[in-house]
């Protein structure tokens, strides 16, 4: 029994080999057909199209297409380690930038909530219009509702740069007290085996989330190709813009791709991170920090900077 135990634990080892190398060799083949038919899948006045980005964008084909294309930069950078510090620097750069910016969403629903509560408390308005030439005018509860939307773009736009900044909170039990290299051994495990995988299941759900909210009849993860064309047949969109109330806010579906957008920005800087934790644990203590663009509050502020 434990002799049978055994060769269905290592057939079923060498199925999953088998399995991952035929889908690598196959992603080569996968990326060249979407890139030269790039009708099949981006030319959203066919219907089919649609349903095939829709398909394709949750699929194992779209997976390994990605995870082949990761290998095949780690596996130059770790051979040129200045191409992965390239990569590195490019990678933390755009998180600092795109977080930089959508930071001011911050200030922005800080500003539109004093107005909202001046134009209610003092001036006794029903709406509120902004813009310079074409005003916009809606209900003063649909800018109360739309300040969430702000608040999604700082949570899911600015938390890679948070994590480039190292302004995440941290519980730290063990991590401290390790050596350079065991922290840097700590920080790959978990790039590879926490960040990208909550990543990549924030990804599968929130994109079947999204596409629900955008056509009918309702895409599923459990639908083939086959399946999902056949439904371009009554293929319509049907974007959500129902409120909370009935001159609230509209543009829930909003929501959803910041949702997607935060999963995909996640997993981009979790190569990020594995690549700046593998060269600092080669390079040795020196490199610590190496390249790392990080903010500062002026001279003499060190002691305060990182606690936001």
């Amino acid at each position: 029994m434990q002799e049978d135990n055994g060769i269905s634990f290592f057939g079923a080892l060498w199925n999953g080999l088998v399995w991952l190398v035929q889908n690598i060799a196959e992603s080569f083949y996968n990326f060249g057909y979407a890139v030269t038919h790039p009708q099949l899948w981006l030319d959203w006045s066919d219907k089919e199209a649609v349903m095939r980005f829709v398909y394709y964008g949750g699929s194992v084909e779209f997976f390994f297409v990605i995870f082949t294309f990761v290998l095949i930069l780690t596996a130059i950078g770790m051979v040129y380690r200045n191409f992965m510090w390239g990569m590195v620097r490019g990678l933390e750069g755009f998180a600092n930038t795109v977080g930089r910016f959508f930071a001011w969403a911050g200030l922005l629903m800080v500003l539109q909530q004093i107005i909202i509560v001046f134009m209610q408390r003092v001036f006794a308005r029903p709406d509120l219009s902004f813009g310079l030439g074409i005003p916009v005018t809606l209900d003063v509860s649909w800018w109360s509702e739309e300040l969430k939307l702000y608040n999604a773009m700082v949570v899911c736009l600015c938390a890679t740069y948070t994590f480039v900044q190292g302004g995440h909170v941290r519980v730290d039990l063990v991590y401290s007290g390790l050596s350079h290299r065991a922290k840097r051994v700590v920080d790959m495990f978990g790039s590879l085996f926490f960040m990208m995988p909550m990543a990549i299941v924030t990804w599968l759900y929130g994109w079947y989330f999204l596409w629900r909210h955008l056509i009918v009849p309702n895409p599923s993860a459990s639908d083939q190709l086959d399946r999902l064309l056949m439904k371009a047949r009554a293929m319509r969109w049907n974007v959500e813009t129902i409120g909370f109330s009935p001159n609230g806010f509209n543009g829930y579906f909003l929501f959803k791709i910041l949702l997607v957008t935060f999963a995909a920005m996640v997993f981009i800087h979790a190569i990020a991170f594995f690549y700046r934790s593998w060269l600092e644990f080669v390079e040795g203590e020196g490199s610590a920090g190496k390249y790392l663009d990080k903010d500062t509050l002026g001279e003499g502020e060190e002691a305060y900077e990182g606690t936001h």
